[in-house]
């Protein structure tokens, strides 16, 4: 966790802010649902873009940029669509310790 992201919302006539640490990288695990077996069959590494989702929260993307998604500091994901007929699963999400990010 390299940066630190400020939110500022005014909140009546004062200003609340909250600074919260963000992660530059996550894994996330999509499971077979259909199997009903829970097996896992796809882990994807997303690293943050500049983008901002709609909850406010950084965008996170793979390589091909394909899979997005907002990730908010407490793991919540909001998968985003980048393509017609898209119905993406909500993954189960890790965020990678920066030790892991050299690789």
């Amino acid at each position: 966790m390299k940066e630190r992201l400020t939110i500022v919302r005014h909140v009546g006539f004062r200003l609340w802010e909250a600074v919260m640490k963000t992660v530059d990288r996550y894994r996330l695990t999509f499971t077979d649902r259909s199997s009903g077996a829970g097996v896992v069959t796809d882990e994807v590494i997303v690293e943050r873009t500049d983008a901002v989702g709609p909850g406010g929260h950084p965008v996170y993307s793979d390589p091909t940029g394909i899979l997005r998604a907002e990730i908010s500091p407490a793991g919540e994901v909001r998968m985003l669509v980048t393509g017609v007929y898209q119905s993406p699963q909500a993954p189960r999400v890790e965020a990678l310790p920066e030790a892991d990010q050299s690789s």
